[in-house]
């Protein structure tokens, strides 16, 4: 009599990618790293917390100003954070997600979460699966050991965004309200700023998508971004997540830290600049 033993399938596995460059590779250099960052962080917003945005740069670099955001989220509860960072390295038309299996890093492995991720792909017919887009991606690798410290145990779908057309923009961001219109997101843009301009012209051109994001129009950053193409990486991501959060809820902004690599570097004369900012609905303080 023959005996069959079904094996359960293997989730798929997306390896850190830059894991040991960008960020330390060691599980304990690399909380402590973040650790550092997040408390060194006092300011806290009160109120509802729907959306935020952060930069991908090496964690050395940006980590101190996106730790801005994600210190925000301490205490906080989600049923999934929704992740969308702009393509570097693949180009396509539309959104590419990885809709099964988990997120490496050092920290340990972060789940997809399949049932958001079958809605979004159904609510927005630019998202697509496409795994060649995510294998080398750092956009969307550089938030999750913050996301890891700060929300243990939620899980993620990670988007990324190729070739960033207004459609596409727009796809995406009424997509990802209709699909999550009855969960509990966090979404996460991914973005940095100008790129290699000295320190006061990056503050310059930096100051008008700091300026529309703190007031919470995606518009203002969406034409800004038309005027100067190339000037934020993540500049699409930034805009549907804005339009998501706003249709979710959210009626306000805070942008919490401006900075440039100069700041860490000491390399003033081409920099790349770094915002955190928050989206939600918040109280003013007592």
């Amino acid at each position: 009599m023959l005996t069959f033993t079904i094996m359960a399938p293997q989730p798929v596995r997306r390896p850190a990618a830059v894991a040991g460059t960008w960020y330390p590779g060691q599980p304990a250099r690399l909380a402590a790293e973040i650790e550092r960052y997040t408390e060194a962080v006092s300011a806290r917003i009160s109120g509802d917390i729907v959306g935020l945005v952060a930069p991908h740069a090496g964690l050395a670099y940006s980590g101190p100003v996106a730790a801005h955001a994600y210190r925000q989220l301490d205490g906080r509860a989600y049923d999934v954070v929704v992740l969308v960072g702009p393509s570097h390295h693949v180009g396509f038309e539309g959104v590419a997600i990885a809709p099964r299996g988990v997120f490496e890093t050092p920290l340990g492995d972060l789940p997809i979460s399949e049932a958001d991720a079958d809605a979004i792909m159904a609510a927005s017919p630019v998202v697509q699966d496409l795994p060649a887009a995510h294998r080398r991606e750092h956009s969307v690798e550089m938030q999750l050991p913050f996301i890891q410290r700060m929300l243990p145990g939620v899980p993620i779908v990670p988007l990324v965004m190729g070739h960033q057309s207004r459609s596409t923009v727009a796809a995406l961001g009424d997509g990802l309200a209709a699909a999550l219109a009855h969960r509990r997101p966090l979404l996460v843009a991914s973005s940095d700023l100008s790129h290699y301009q000295d320190s006061r012209r990056a503050a310059q051109l930096d100051q008008v998508i700091v300026t529309a994001v703190e007031r919470f129009d995606p518009e203002a950053v969406e034409r800004a971004l038309a005027r100067n193409p190339g000037h934020a990486c993540g500049g699409g991501p930034m805009v549907a997540v804005m339009r998501a959060a706003r249709a979710l809820g959210a009626a306000d902004a805070r942008v919490l830290c401006y900075a440039d690599s100069g700041a860490v570097s000491g390399d003033t004369s081409a920099v790349v600049g770094y915002m955190a900012a928050v989206l939600g609905t918040f109280r003013a303080a007592a």
